[in-house]
């Protein structure tokens, strides 16, 4: 793995995982993209890995997308929403510690997590209108799902951001935590998880996972349906003009 994405097993049966790409807010661009994928290769397929755990190099968690790659109109925006898509399903868990902004796609992919741990300087924002664009991710699924549908309106409509201690009481994130106790304790859980039997453990998370996605599938199918009738209205712009 470059230096881009750090793999490193941090507890038995624990990989984490660090954007780091600071100076960009660990937004993702394409060697991103395919560190990341070539990591939840390695996650699912080997047995020696029971729980995971993502996080960003400070000051962020993860910007979105980076813009300078994927604001061209031929840009392969689809392989992002293929990596943020897969990640609910990668048949283990997987822990969001988020110590900085989730922008976006960054939100997206902390969502797509199994929960989300945070620390006090976390920010969290969907800033798909303000580029003028509709997400085709997930968040008009599943942030629903995890603040309830005002809140969710009122992050989606107006693209600010809120900060922790918001996001601990709308049920967005688990835990808020100080900077310097967010990644232990994040390992703290993934430790216990990983002390139990794994089948079992993709067992329950299965429980959990079917139960909940059967009307999450269809709020997806929905969002996928408005995305194209936004597209056959005219091209979408990000925020420099370019079609999206």
């Amino acid at each position: 793995m470059n230096d881009i994405l750090l793999a490193e097993e941090a507890g038995e049966g624990i990989l984490l995982l660090t954007m780091n790409r600071p100076a960009q807010r660990n937004a993702i661009d394409l060697a991103l993209l395919d560190a990341m994928n070539a990591a939840f290769d390695a996650f699912t397929r080997d047995d020696r890995w029971r729980v995971g755990v993502l996080t960003g190099a400070p000051p962020a968690f993860c910007a979105g997308l980076d813009l300078k790659t994927f604001s061209a109109p031929d840009a392969p925006r689809h392989s992002v929403t293929a990596l943020i898509q897969r990640v609910p399903h990668l048949g283990k868990p997987m822990i969001a510690a988020v110590g900085g902004a989730a922008y976006t796609g960054g939100l997206e992919l902390a969502l797509g997590c199994d929960f989300i741990l945070a620390s006090e300087n976390a920010r969290f924002a969907d800033t798909h209108a303000k580029i003028g664009a509709l997400s085709g991710s997930g968040m008009g699924a599943r942030l629903p799902r995890a603040v309830g549908a005002r809140f969710a309106r009122q992050m989606i409509l107006s693209c600010q951001p809120i900060d922790a201690a918001t996001a601990l009481r709308v049920g967005l994130v688990n835990e808020l935590l100080r900077a310097e106790e967010l990644l232990p304790r994040a390992m703290e859980i993934a430790a216990a998880i990983a002390a139990h039997d794994p089948g079992l453990i993709r067992m329950s998370k299965s429980v959990v996972d079917r139960g909940t996605e059967g009307t999450l599938a269809d709020a997806l199918a929905i969002e996928t349906e408005t995305l194209q009738q936004r597209k056959a209205m005219g091209a979408m712009t990000w925020g420099n003009g370019t079609p999206a």
